[in-house]
């Protein structure tokens, strides 16, 4: 019973529903589809869990955009570059391009690449093509250009100046 009368079958499966996006919402923000893909997995049908998911993005419970943000920030703290990051975000069912400003990449990661290459190299050069081949190929899994960190490469020869 709710507010005096008795729940439907479909009210029951939608508070069900709504319940289960509560507690996933609850440890952390979820995109739309990671919320999909859980609910679908427990068993609720796909045209309920849509219903839902409409309702709590119009309250301000569940939003792709929020979702964005944190996961962006959540990244970049722990030293990923923005490819990797877009890429997650793709497998998410999210476009990183409707979320995250231009202008947020390029703050978010000034010398962020710097600083995760001389986290795990230090700053020196590497001494060899094998040594700078494998900080290339640990750099492009964490995300970074071939650009980038080729730019890194010739600062680091340089001795710090920048092109």
């Amino acid at each position: 019973r709710a507010g005096g009368r008795f729940l439907t079958e479909a009210d029951e499966l939608r508070q069900a529903i709504g319940n289960a996006c509560l507690g996933y919402l609850a440890s952390r923000e979820h995109s739309a589809r990671e919320l999909m893909q859980k609910l679908a997995h427990k068993g609720y049908p796909a045209a309920r869990i849509h219903e839902v998911l409409a309702d709590f993005q119009q309250r301000g419970l569940q939003s792709d955009r929020r979702f964005a943000e944190a996961f962006v920030r959540a990244r970049l703290a722990r030293g990923y570059g923005r490819l990797r990051i877009e890429q997650e975000l793709r497998q998410r069912g999210i476009d990183a391009r409707a979320f995250v400003e231009p202008v947020a990449w390029a703050e978010a990661g000034e010398g962020l690449l710097e600083r995760v290459h001389d986290r795990r190299y230090g700053d020196g050069v590497p001494q060899s093509p094998q040594e700078r081949a494998a900080r290339e190929r640990y750099l492009l899994r964490r995300g970074f250009s071939r650009d980038d960190i080729g730019r890194l490469f010739r600062r680091l020869r340089e001795g710090g100046t920048d092109d």
